[in-house]
C-alpha cells in the first residue's frame, strides 16, 4: 500500500528558534532585566503590561489577547511548570498570536512542536527564562560543565532559573546544543524524586528548591509546604520559614506560611517569597502575608 503524500511543508525549526531567541533577548531588554540573570517571569509580564492570574483550572495556561492582555495559569501545576507556562503564554503575546488555550501536556496533541506557534512559544520560553549568557555563567561559577554535570548539579542550576529539571535538560540539548542528546537522555532517567532523596538523605514527596552560595538572584519563590535547601549556616528572619534540620548539603527549611523573609549567611542573602499553596488570584499579590485575625 502506497503511503499518502501530503503537501504540508516541514517546519524550519532552526529559523524559528533564531526568531524565538532574538525575541526573547528583545523582551528582556524591553523589561530592563538584562541578558544573563534569572528573572521573575510574572514581574516581567507586569512590566510589559500583561496581567497574570492563577486560576483553579485544569489546563496549562491561556493567553487572552485584547486591549488589556491577560495570561491565565493553572494553580494546580508545580511552581516551575507555572513559570514556564507563563513564559510560553508571553511568547504568544510577543509573537502577536491570537487568544490561545494550552491544555494539559498529557492531554494535548502528541506532536505540539509540529505547530509553528507552539514551537515558537516553547522556544521563546526557554530562552527568556534561561538565557545563554546566564547559563554559561551559572555553570562556570560552580566549576561545572553541562556535559559532565551530575543530576544533582543540573537540579541546582534548574532551581536557580526557576525551571524544572527536564525543562533545563531539553533547553541545553535541543535549544542551545550545550548538552549532547545522548547525555540528556541519560540524565532524564534520574527522576527529581531520586535527586531530592540524594540531597536530603531521605525520601520526601514535597517540592524542593535548592539555592547555593553561587546563586545570584536576590529572590527565591516558593509556596507553603515546600522545602528549601539553603547554604550551610543560613538564618531566616520572620515566621514564613521553619528550620527543619542541618545536612551535609546545607540547611533545610520548610515554608510554613505566606510572606517575604530575608535569608542570610555571610555575604550571601536572598529574599524568600512564599505564596499560599495552589494560590488563586493575581500574581502580584501572591506573597501577601496571612492575616492572623482572619
Amino acid at each position: 500500500m502506497t503511503a499518502m503524500r501530503t503537501n504540508k511543508p516541514s517546519l524550519d525549526r532552526r529559523s524559528l528558534a533564531t526568531q524565538a531567541m532574538q525575541n526573547a533577548a528583545a523582551t528582556r531588554a524591553e523589561a530592563g532585566v538584562g541578558q544573563a540573570a534569572p528573572i521573575c517571569i510574572y514581574a516581567v509580564c507586569e512590566t510589559l503590561g500583561v496581567n497574570v492570574r492563577f486560576n483553579n483550572i485544569n489546563m496549562e495556561g491561556m493567553y487572552q489577547r485584547g486591549a488589556q492582555p491577560r495570561i491565565h495559569l493553572s494553580a494546580r501545576r508545580p511552581l516551575p511548570r507555572r513559570a514556564f507556562n507563563c513564559a510560553h503564554e508571553l511568547g504568544h503575546h510577543k509573537f502577536r498570536h491570537g487568544t490561545s488555550i494550552d491544555e494539559l501536556r498529557e492531554d494535548a496533541k502528541s506532536n505540539p512542536w509540529e505547530d509553528p506557534k507552539e514551537f515558537l512559544a516553547d522556544t521563546f520560553a526557554g530562552f527568556v527564562l534561561m538565557p545563554t549568557i546566564g547559563l554559561r555563567r551559572a555553570f562556570k561559577a560552580r566549576g561545572w560543565t553541562p556535559a559532565t554535570a551530575t543530576p544533582a548539579q543540573m537540579f541546582t542550576i534548574a532551581c536557580e532559573f526557576g525551571v524544572g529539571y527536564n525543562t533545563l535538560l531539553t533547553h541545553l540539548s535541543a535549544g542551545m546544543n550545550m548538552l549532547p542528546y545522548g547525555r540528556a537522555k541519560i540524565l532524564k532517567r534520574t527522576k527529581p524524586s531520586a535527586i531530592r532523596a540524594e540531597l536530603l538523605a531521605a525520601l520526601t514527596p514535597e517540592p524542593l528548591l535548592v539555592a547555593d552560595l553561587h546563586r545570584v538572584s536576590p529572590t527565591l519563590d516558593t509556596e507553603v509546604d515546600s522545602l528549601l535547601l539553603l547554604p550551610e549556616g543560613t538564618e531566616a528572619g520572620g515566621g514564613a520559614l521553619a528550620h527543619e534540620r542541618d545536612l551535609e548539603t546545607g540547611r533545610l527549611f520548610r515554608a510554613v506560611r505566606s510572606g517575604i523573609v530575608r535569608a542570610t549567611v555571610g555575604n550571601w542573602a536572598a529574599f524568600v517569597r512564599v505564596a499560599p499553596k495552589a494560590y488563586v488570584g493575581l500574581a502580584r499579590y501572591r506573597h501577601l502575608e496571612d492575616d492572623p485575625d482572619e
